[in-house]
């Protein structure tokens, strides 16, 4: 990364009581930026975000969010950023438009200035034919974009967003990310934490967190390098995916066997990279009906294998669920 930081933490810890959940965590995430934060539930995501945005103080180290330290200037940071949590937080029988009027009063736009946010809001957000809805009656993607819209409002450098597509299809899913591109191509900085990791593969750099400790940062191309290494086949079939890998185990060259849908994802290096090899392979341990075809490593890989310590094949090999 070049250039100055908008985001960096150096060390940044927060304990509750016994329990570390973010644990000497330092990274930069540089302006105009879609950074995207990950890990399981309790892995320290939302614990992170809450002190970058000032809402909780850190117990150790330090964080800078737009040239503001968040421990000693909580309030100067909640100004300079947009925070869009996972839950839902706007009025529910107050209209579309109403919600923006309001919230853009609350962030302290007033007159012509007010007036022009929300209806900037509403046509980056695609609202426009919502704008007299009902919140209440409005489906869960359009609420989500509704709370964008709002988050927006008063024009931050700095966009958190919290699981923002959690519990929303993966149409309206698209739309919201597609929302978020169009943020960051006009210069917006975006802090995304998500548990749908398709969604990752959309982020500049993506960092995982496990037990409160960030393990691994990087492109997800980079990462997929480093993390899943080999050649990925796809295998169909009747064969169950815990089959397959019992069929495998053991098999120089076979990195891993993970359940994909109704398939199986096997990872390999050397002859088996060739799908002809471990098509072969796999008809002289009887189960020549397979069929074996090309696919391409994920962050999910990336993810079980981090979130397993590193413990490589052996771990995978057991089929991990998709």
């Amino acid at each position: 990364m070049t250039g100055q930081p908008i985001i960096a933490t150096a060390g940044l810890t927060r304990r509750f009581g016994a329990f570390t959940a973010v644990d000497r965590v330092s990274f930069q995430v540089a302006p105009g930026e879609i950074f995207g934060y990950l890990g399981a539930n309790g892995a320290g995501k939302s614990t992170t975000i809450r002190m970058l945005c000032g809402l909780l103080p850190p117990t150790a180290g330090r964080a800078q969010v737009a040239g503001v330290d968040v421990g000693a200037h909580p309030e100067r940071v909640k100004r300079a950023i947009g925070y869009m949590s996972q839950r839902f937080s706007l009025y529910l029988d107050l209209t579309v438009s109403e919600n923006l009027r309001f919230f853009a009063g609350v962030y302290g736009l007033g007159g012509k200035r007010r007036s022009g946010r929300v209806e900037a809001a509403l046509e980056l957000a695609g609202l426009g034919p919502q704008r007299d809805a009902l919140t209440r009656s409005l489906s869960g993607g359009i609420r989500q974009r509704l709370a964008l819209a709002s988050a927006l409002l008063h024009e931050p450098p700095i966009l958190f967003l919290d699981e923002p597509t959690a519990g929303v299809d993966p149409v309206a899913r698209r739309s919201f990310w597609r929302v978020i591109r169009q943020l960051a191509a006009a210069g917006n900085t975006l802090f995304v934490t998500t548990h749908h990791l398709d969604e990752a593969e959309y982020c500049d750099r993506v960092g995982f967190m496990v037990d409160g400790q960030l393990v691994a940062l990087d492109t997800p191309a980079a990462l997929k390098r480093a993390h899943a290494p080999g050649t990925v086949h796809e295998v169909t079939g009747e064969l169950r995916p815990g089959q397959l890998a019992a069929a495998l185990r053991g098999v120089p060259g076979v990195l891993g066997v993970r359940a994909f849908g109704a398939a199986a994802r096997v990872r390999v290096t050397g002859a088996l990279a060739d799908p002809a090899a471990l098509a072969g392979l796999l008809a002289r341990r009887g189960h020549g009906a397979l069929s074996v075809g090309p696919a391409e490593a994920t962050l999910e890989d990336v993810f079980l294998e981090l979130a397993a310590g590193g413990g490589g094949a052996a771990t995978e090999a057991e089929v991990a669920p998709c």
